[in-house]
């Protein structure tokens, strides 16, 4: 019987293969619920103005650019709700990964709706429906990195380093409430 001879490199293929199993479970083990417990990174604004410099502005209001259909029936149940997302609102949207860049976003709030296809100057007041102030405030991602600390396994080999963790949550556009003499008698101060 002949013995077999498992090579230095051979050895290194295996553990690699283990680093890489344990690795995994790891990446499998961030659940959308862990990472929302991670720290929203604050920002201040990217560009102050004064409500003089905002009245010299004049108003903005947005309308979408495409539309397109639906043959879904809207239901009727979410009335109230699309009746109070469809006022329009006035907000300053930004622009946090490409500063200065307008915005160019799809919504489509309620099933049964169309699809409006919108571009979103940044750095100024607009007008606009809730609900799009909404999603562009909702555009955030989840920063992730290695914890070296934390020991995850061990075996002949040796112990193995390092799990991965969302360390912060990444805001990458904004929508900040504008109030105005406008604004706040429209009751839109807050979205």
């Amino acid at each position: 019987m002949a013995k077999t001879h498992t090579t230095s490199a051979e050895k290194e293929i295996i553990k690699a293969g283990e680093q890489f199993d344990a690795f995994n479970e790891n990446i499998q083990s961030l659940t959308l619920d862990r990472m929302n417990e991670a720290p929203k990174e604050e920002t201040a604004p990217q560009i102050e103005l004064s409500q003089a410099d905002r009245e010299k502005m004049g108003e903005i209001y947005l309308k979408p650019v495409k539309s397109i259909g639906c043959r879904e029936k809207f239901n009727e149940k979410w009335r109230k709700q699309y009746e109070f997302d469809k006022e329009y609102v006035n907000f300053e949207a930004e622009n946090k990964e490409i500063i200065g860049e307008g915005i160019e976003i799809w919504t489509r709030p309620y099933p049964g709706m169309s699809a409006e296809y919108w571009k979103v100057p940044v750095n100024k007041p607009v007008w606009g429906p809730r609900y799009l102030a909404e999603q562009i405030k909702r555009a955030s991602y989840h920063r992730l990195v290695m914890k070296e600390s934390i020991v995850t396994g061990g075996d002949h080999a040796g112990q193995y380093y390092g799990s991965m963790a969302a360390d912060t949550t990444v805001q990458r556009l904004d929508a900040r409430p504008v109030t105005s003499r406008k604004s706040v008698f429209m009751g839109s101060h807050k979205f």
